[in-house]
């Protein structure tokens, strides 16, 4: 079955297998570039899209994921009240550089680097999420639960009120 996904895509198939998860990339004719454009891709809601964003540690100089609902801005001052991290966005070259995907199909797994990884608690009110797969039309779905073990990230609140 991954034979058939794009190179990025069977990465990340690659990385969730062997983190023993048996969720199944999938890549779909329709942009999943924005949350909604995946949430009208897969006929679920904005909110069900686990969007992964990366951000920058001023002090450390290392990228940090934040995956947040898809309908959620995220806080950084919350960010930094919770952990003492100055974040600020990244761009597209330093996150295609150090993480190893573009902007638009970053997935919370088999990036370049081991990210510190935030997650956003507004998920766990779903049953099902979909997270970005390594391009622009590539997608898994799972639970909010699996992301934990998934991404070894930790529960936050952080989003904007």
């Amino acid at each position: 079955m991954t034979e058939s996904l794009s190179r990025k895509a069977k990465r990340v198939q690659d990385v969730i297998r062997e983190k023993g998860f048996e969720f199944t990339v999938r890549e779909l004719p329709d942009s999943t570039r924005t949350a909604r454009d995946a949430a009208a891709a897969l006929g679920c809601r904005t909110a069900q899209i686990a969007k992964s964003l990366v951000f920058m540690d001023k002090d450390a100089n290392l990228p940090v994921l934040v995956i947040a609902s898809g309908t959620n801005r995220v806080s950084l001052e919350k960010i930094k009240l919770a952990t003492g991290r100055t974040l600020v966005q990244a761009d597209g070259k330093l996150v295609k550089d150090r993480v190893g995907f573009a902007i638009g199909g970053i997935p919370p797994v088999g990036h370049d680097e081991t990210l510190v990884t935030l997650l956003d608690p507004d998920l766990k009110q779903y049953d099902r999420v979909w997270a970005a797969a390594g391009t622009p039309n590539a997608v898994f779905e799972l639970t909010p639960a699996d992301l934990e073990p998934l991404t070894l990230g930790a529960w936050i609140d952080l989003a904007e009120i």
